[in-house]
């Protein structure tokens, strides 16, 4: 009934927004010529209700070009590599440029589509081939394709890894920095060649109990099942994927925008005086990243709650009793891959100490393989996006790959 009921709601304001970007269009183009007339300030409020509503379509990445590390503009391939029932895998390339170190760029399955990476994935492009998974919306994919849990996941990492080749370089924002780190000492303990080269975890909850946040103290004050009934709601079925148990996107997205609502309501005014001041490019900026952020897909939820038992409430993982397939997961037996964990000053998603934790677990690397970056003044999204990641974490980043060639 959840779903249902939103899903109405949906159909209902879906017109509303339509008719306020088709009106803001008018305005700007028929008045634009006016400093300051009344119609752009129309326009500026039309624009506002237009983004006030979600998506369930995934945008495009948008990258068709890169300046390289000596600045030339290069011009960039996105190339489908694979596929499952449940993600695709992408590659994004630079065709005039060979031999570059590869990387998976394993996205979160947390409510939004990767291409919310995008600006990563650019980043990384300057030295670097980037192959990202590409998570498709399980409201799509019909039941007979089977369900989605967590054992699902680190598989997928682990047959990537495999399709891609030897020598690649994993690495995992958020979320997924458990699965990659499983993968890994699977793939270690196998002694597969196709093991990572480097695992870079940024921002991840290895370890709930290091500073705990907002997030963590919510997901431990409720037994499992208060979540299966208050969260998971089915597919309705105009969908593909009828039937499905599901958390959706929609809840996820709230529950984050309700941990800082003073700061997505500030950035809504800010969007409208920029318009009216003439300032469009940092008007653009907040436009493209709510376009983004309001994007939205579902999550399977025997995964959401796999991930809410084994990663929050009961850390598998941090205690040494998680498993794959029925196999016990051993960080101590990852011998060949360099670590690197990177973290942000103010993250209120993952605290501080909360990634850094995968360094005393994988304890048969020597130290010199292992390394750790505490990232100052950017919170949970500055770890991986923005000016700061840019400019001071992807050179650590970039290092970390190049000493272990």
């Amino acid at each position: 009934m959840m779903y249902k009921a939103y899903q109405t709601f949906a159909n209902l304001h879906n017109p509303v927004r339509l008719f306020a970007r088709a009106s803001e269009r008018v305005s700007n183009n028929w008045f634009g010529n006016f400093a300051l007339n009344p119609m752009q300030r129309l326009a500026a409020h039309y624009e506002q209700i237009s983004l006030l509503g979600f998506t369930h379509t995934r945008p495009d990445f948008k990258i068709h070009s890169v300046l390289d590390s000596l600045g030339v503009e290069q011009a960039v391939s996105e190339d489908l590599i694979y596929s499952t029932h449940f993600c695709n895998l992408v590659r994004f390339s630079k065709p005039s440029v060979e031999g570059q170190p590869k990387i998976l760029l394993v996205a979160p399955m947390s409510g939004h589509f990767a291409t919310l990476l995008a600006g990563t994935i650019k980043t990384l492009l300057r030295d670097h081939d980037v192959y990202v998974t590409d998570w498709l919306n399980i409201r799509d994919i019909p039941l007979s394709c089977g369900e989605f849990d967590f054992d699902s996941y680190v598989e997928h990492i682990i047959n990537f890894l495999q399709v891609i080749g030897p020598q690649t370089h994993l690495m995992a924002v958020c979320q997924p920095t458990v699965a990659c780190l499983a993968a890994t000492a699977i793939m270690s303990e196998d002694k597969s060649p196709y093991a990572p080269a480097s695992l870079i975890l940024m921002a991840g909850p290895v370890d709930v109990s290091q500073s705990p946040t907002k997030v963590n103290e919510l997901a431990t004050s409720k037994p499992i099942s208060w979540f299966e009934e208050k969260l998971i709601g089915v597919i309705p079925r105009q969908f593909n994927g009828t039937g499905r148990k599901v958390y959706p996107g929609f809840l996820q997205l709230m529950a984050f925008m309700s941990m800082n609502p003073e700061r997505h309501a500030d950035s809504f005014k800010k969007l409208y005086e920029y318009r009216i001041n003439g300032e469009t490019e940092k008007a653009d900026v907040i436009h493209d990243f709510y376009e983004e952020y309001f994007a939205i897909m579902d999550l399977s939820g025997p995964f959401y709650l796999e991930t809410i038992q084994k990663v929050f409430m009961d850390r598998d993982l941090a205690v040494g009793k998680l498993t794959y397939q029925g196999r016990l997961v051993n960080p101590k037996l990852i011998k060949k891959t360099f670590l690197l964990t990177v973290e942000g000053e103010r993250d209120d998603i993952c605290g501080i100490g909360q990634t850094l934790a995968a360094q005393d677990l994988c304890r048969g690397l020597p130290s010199y393989m292992k390394s750790h970056h505490l990232q100052a003044g950017v919170g949970h999204y500055g770890v991986f996006n923005g000016k700061r990641w840019d400019t001071q974490i992807y050179p650590v980043v970039r290092n970390h790959i190049q000493s272990a060639l």
